[in-house]
């Protein structure tokens, strides 16, 4: 029994263009030869492979929050919570990227959505991620057994490979943002994933006012002694809302009184960084907020690598490559690699925009190029 050969995927075609060989028999039968070797030649492709600059996948994507909710809803009524599904997390799918549960190709954000009394049971993995509250409270997430309050305004990160599960414990339904490098990870065919314990304890169901890492690490500019080692995540597990709140509007203040602080004029903005080396709080993904005064603007910015903003508060318009949005409370959009972005607030109130981006991959890479006009 004879077996036929399993097709080549390399096709090639003779085309007649700038740069290009001139398509002659001579050629065809030279391609046909790659072909059967699976060899491409890069001056076919050298268009796609090497553009004059970066050429994302993804496009510019806007998603309405009241519109997340309510499908979270009806998800929290039909889907369980437990072993299989893990999280009741609906992810955003870039149009442009074939159906893939990816924001964009680094980067990934989901709704995640858990009922009165329901544990998301625990597990771990080496995708960084993060949590980010736009509005809800009373759900604890505990982290290599750390159980650490989740409120409005909360950025809870987690480093890749620690222990986490999350725990209900209001008489209302909680709806945040999940941050993660998962499509990073799975490019790179770098993911392990381990399931943990079926049920958290008694004792991390409840917890004070501030965790463990916050009596540890919570401290603006003081680290304590006992602790010198760098670590390539940040150890700190909350970064409270009333402390970014105050950043924010400090900075707005000192422009009033004439004092450099804010990154443009009426665009305030803050980074959340590593208390141990004052670098991002995760390897792969840089987050930070940012706060436009009523009836101001940002510059127009892009750079190398994506970016998925989420509106904390107020409304205004934001425009993303030829894209222009009016956006409220919740919504989320996403900023392909060197798109231009801007942003402007309402004259009824200041705009406030979450933002995380995977420019800590190509800063390490020394691949990072930004550019910012007007």
């Amino acid at each position: 029994m004879t077996t036929q050969p399993t097709p080549s995927p390399v096709r090639l075609h003779a085309v007649a263009g700038r740069g290009q060989p001139d398509p002659t028999p001579e050629l065809e039968q030279l391609y046909r030869g790659f072909e059967e070797e699976l060899l491409v030649p890069l001056w076919t492709e050298i268009g796609d492979l090497m553009p004059r600059q970066p050429q994302s996948k993804a496009v510019p994507h806007l998603w309405r929050w009241d519109r997340l909710k309510a499908l979270a809803a009806q998800a929290g009524a039909i889907v369980p919570v437990g072993r299989g599904g893990e999280r009741r997390a609906i992810a955003l799918a870039n149009p442009a990227l074939g159906g893939r549960p990816f924001a964009t190709p680094t980067l990934w954000a989901a709704i995640q959505y858990l009922m009165p009394g329901e544990d998301a049971p625990e597990h771990r993995h080496t995708q960084h991620a993060f949590r980010f509250v736009v509005e809800g409270e009373g759900v604890w997430t505990v982290v290599n057994g750390d159980a650490v309050r989740m409120s409005r305004g909360d950025f809870l990160p987690q480093a890749g490979w620690h222990w986490h599960a999350h725990h209900n414990a209001a008489t209302e339904p909680m709806a945040w943002i999940d941050g993660l490098d998962i499509p990073f990870s799975y490019y790179t065919e770098s993911q392990f994933f381990e399931v943990g314990r079926e049920k958290i304890s008694p004792e991390e169901r409840t917890t004070a006012e501030r965790s463990y890492s916050e009596k540890l690490w919570g401290h603006p500019g003081l680290r304590p002694v006992s602790m010198t080692t760098p670590q390539p995540a940040t150890p700190l597990l909350a970064y409270r809302w009333v402390d970014t709140d105050r950043a924010l509007t400090d900075q707005l203040a000192l422009e009033d009184a004439g004092q450099p602080g804010t990154l443009s004029a009426g665009h305030a903005a803050v980074r959340f960084t590593n208390p141990t080396t004052g670098a991002d709080v995760l390897p792969t993904m840089r987050t930070e907020m940012h706060r436009v005064r009523a009836g101001g603007a940002t510059r127009v910015h892009r750079e190398v690598g994506s970016s998925v903003f989420q509106v904390f508060d107020g409304s205004g318009s934001v425009t993303v490559g030829e894209r222009t949005w009016q956006v409220a409370r919740g919504d989320l959009f996403v900023v392909p690699s060197w798109q231009p972005f801007s942003a402007q607030a309402s004259t009824t109130g200041a705009l406030d925009l979450f933002r995380f981006s995977d420019a800590p991959i190509f800063e390490s890479l020394h691949a990072h190029r930004a550019q910012v006009s007007g």
